[in-house]
């Protein structure tokens, strides 16, 4: 399910990218380049254009939700499978005494 989605997120992106990009804007963009693009549709391009950004920019939205929710669902602490570790108590007790033949340290008293 999440790979589905994730190729219909990155499908939208791209043809997002490429609308908006084609879109003539204050600087002409890139439509200019390309003067087949303007011909291709007739003279209702740019309500193509605007309507087909706008279901795209929606399909993204959606998906990107949708990510968001099945990652939350399917997300478990890392640590749920690690079990604790008991510390012996000879462990325990070997470490907290101090090691033998150690000095004392110099201006210490007891």
């Amino acid at each position: 399910m999440m790979t589905l989605i994730i190729i219909i997120h990155v499908i939208a992106c791209v043809v997002l990218i490429t609308l908006v990009l084609i879109q003539r804007g204050r600087g002409a963009g890139l439509v200019e380049s390309f003067a087949g693009v303007e011909s291709m549709f007739g003279t209702k391009t740019n309500a193509f254009l605007t309507r087909t950004t706008t279901i795209m920019a929606i399909v993204f939205f959606l998906t990107c939700l949708s990510l968001a929710v099945l990652s939350v669902r399917q997300s478990k602490s890392l640590m749920s499978s690690v079990k604790p570790q008991v510390a012996k108590p000879e462990a325990a007790q070997a470490a907290s005494l101090p090691a033998q033949g150690a000095k004392p340290e110099a201006g210490k008293t007891e």
